[in-house]
Formats: C-alpha cells, structure tokens, sequence
C-alpha cells in the first residue's frame, strides 16, 4: 500500500509548467502603446471583443494596464468594436 502512495506523490512532482510568455511590449522596446495603432491592438482583443486577461496575453503588469487604456481610448474613437458583429 505504501508503494501505491509514493507512486502517486512522484507522478505529481513530475507535472510541467508552460513556459512563461514573454512580454511583446518589452521585448521590442516600444516607448509606449498608441490608441491609434489599431492592427497591434487587435492582437490583444478576442473575437467577442474582450480585452485578453495577462495570463494569456504575456505582457508584464505594466504594459497591461497601458495596453487597457489604450484599447479603452481606441474604442471611444471607434478605431476598435467594443464588441463583436
């Protein structure tokens, strides 16, 4: 009975992480994010029109929180749907 524990303890030591997504922000050294630059914006909403959470994104904290006004501003201006057709 014992052998049948430890197998189950090894097999949940053995689990992989994913690997961590890099910020695309950081990695090309924008000086900021544009409400105006549409087509980079598109990539971080879903087809429904949601903005993508950070987890699934990759951007660092900063970045997210710049990249939310900035899809904000751009929905206002109506370069951006606020939700999907």
């Amino acid at each position: 009975m014992a052998t049948g524990t430890s197998k189950k303890r090894n097999n949940a030591k053995k689990e992989r992480r994913p690997k961590r997504k890099v910020c695309t922000f950081c990695s090309d050294k924008l000086p900021d994010i544009n409400y105006k630059d549409a087509t980079r914006l598109r990539k971080y909403i879903s087809e429904r029109g949601k903005i993508l959470p950070r987890r699934i994104s990759g951007n660092c904290a900063k970045h997210q929180r710049l990249l939310t006004v900035a899809v904000k501003r751009a929905r206002v201006i109506a370069f951006l749907p606020f939700v999907s057709e």
